[in-house]
Parts: C-alpha cells; structure tokens; sequence
C-alpha cells in the first residue's frame, strides 16, 4: 500500500501543473497549481468556505484541496506504491472518476469509478509495474481521443511518459528492489522503448516512400484510377503519421526511464516520503 506517499506523488505532478495559467483552447479555463477556477468554487462551497480566487490559495489550500479531491478520491493510501501516483496524476489531469474506471479496467474489475476492496484486491494481486505501464498507456489513448491533443499532445505525452517511469521506479523501490537492480531495469526499459520509437520511424519514412511514389497527374486525368491512387495517398500519409506520433511518445517514454534511471535512485521517492 502507498501509505505516505501523498506528498511525492503531489509534488511530482505540480511540477507538470505549474503555476497560472489561462490557455485559449483549455475548455478548463483559468487554473492555478492545476485547480480550476470552476473545480476550487465548487470545493470551497462543499468545505463551507468563502469564495476566494484560486491564484490567491495558500499552499496549505492547494494542498488540502489536491489530498480531498484527488488523492482520496482514488483512495491513493491504499493503492500500491507508483500505481498510486499513476491514478493520482491521471485523476488531476482528466478526473479522479475516470482514473478509477480506467485502472478498474487494468484490473478487469467492474468500471464505477469508486475504488473500493474489489478494485484494491485486484490491483494487489497484479504486478504494479504492469499495471501503472497499462494504466498510462490507456491514458495515452484516451488524451489522443481529445479535440485538444493536436494543442496539448505533445506536452501530454511527456507527461504521462515521466509518470510511467516514476511509477514503476517507486514500485520497484516499495518492492524492496535494491538500487542497482532497480536502475538496470529502469534502463532495460529506456533501452526498448528507444528501439521501439527508431522502428516506428523507420517504419513511417518507408510507408512514405512507398505511398509517395505516385505523380498525381492521373487525379488530374478524372480517371477512375487517378482517385484510386489519390485515396491511396491520403492512407499512406494516415498511417505515416500515426506512426510518427508512436515513435515520438515513445521516445518521450524512453527519455523518461533514461531520466529516473541516470538522475536519481528509485529508494530516494521514498526516502522523501
């Protein structure tokens, strides 16, 4: 269980949430410390408090806030270490409701949004790197859905890369791994994400070459062919990006582990707990 953990998995995802901010395409709106100001009026009502602008919160307000809302709304005392902040971060990103349906359904368990002794059971019995590995993953997929990823995207995407890695750093040290172990693993995994994001970019530049090949002079001709190659064409270039988006999160994802491997041992998350 991740009991204690409350203070490092904040202080790692603030630093992905910032200070102030007011971003055009964000349908959150104004948001401090990762509080919006819609989500902190609501808190302040259901806590009896005074109306008060989130940028003017105290540290001690944003705390109680992220530790209410989004710490025990996962339940995160009683996740496992790493597996804890990967459902934590994903719950202050996109809602601690969906956190929980998406690691119900890591744990092939019932999807109410309520982690409770069926959800906690399942996931204990589960290796906690594979399921922070899934659950970010899934993650992943979901932000990629979003009208806003082609503005987000690639901020997203680091993001929940160094959450997967710090997750499974602070599950092996929980797990009582020793430091040496632990770093070699976390760079096992650098190295075959690494591999994995060179092939899919070779992967794109030959599908670009090889759906490139046509002129366009037939789509120009209105021949029934020309519109064939045409369609062809705009596939290839699907595809190719897709694989270029893959390729990029998943360097993103092997510069993470190479991060936590080479910048700090994983025994030192809890060492700050």
């Amino acid at each position: 269980m991740a009991r204690g953990n409350y203070p490092n998995c904040k202080k790692i995802t603030l630093v992905w949430e910032g200070g102030a901010v007011d971003h055009p395409d964000d349908p959150g709106g104004f948001t401090h410390a990762g509080v919006t100001a819609a989500a902190g009026a609501n808190y302040r009502r259901r806590m009896g408090l005074p109306p008060k602008r989130v940028d003017l919160w105290t540290a001690a307000e944003i705390d109680a806030f992220y530790r209410d809302d989004y710490w025990n709304g996962v339940n995160g005392e009683l996740l496992p270490w790493g597996v804890d902040l990967a459902t934590f971060d994903f719950g202050v990103n996109s809602g601690p409701s969906r956190a929980a349906r998406y690691l119900q359904s890591v744990a092939s368990v019932g999807q109410d949004g309520r982690i409770g002794p069926v959800t906690l059971n399942a996931v204990a019995s589960m290796s906690g790197k594979a399921v922070v590995q899934k659950l970010c993953g899934k993650r992943l997929s979901f932000v990629q859905g979003l009208s806003t990823f082609k503005v987000f995207g690639r901020g997203w995407s680091r993001r929940i890369a160094d959450i997967e890695a710090k997750g499974v750093a602070m599950w092996l040290a929980a797990g009582g791994a020793l430091s040496g172990q632990a770093v070699k693993e976390l760079q096992g995994e650098a190295d075959t994400a690494g591999k994995v994001s060179g092939n899919q970019n070779k992967g794109a530049g030959s599908t670009v070459a090889v759906g490139g090949g046509g002129t366009g002079t037939e789509v120009l001709a209105g021949d029934a062919n020309g519109w064939i190659i045409a369609a062809i064409v705009v596939v290839t270039a699907i595809v190719a990006i897709g694989l270029f988006i893959k390729s990029r999160q998943n360097k993103a994802r092997a510069d993470a582990y190479e991060r936590v491997a080479e910048g700090a041992a994983p025994d030192l998350f809890i060492q700050q707990a």
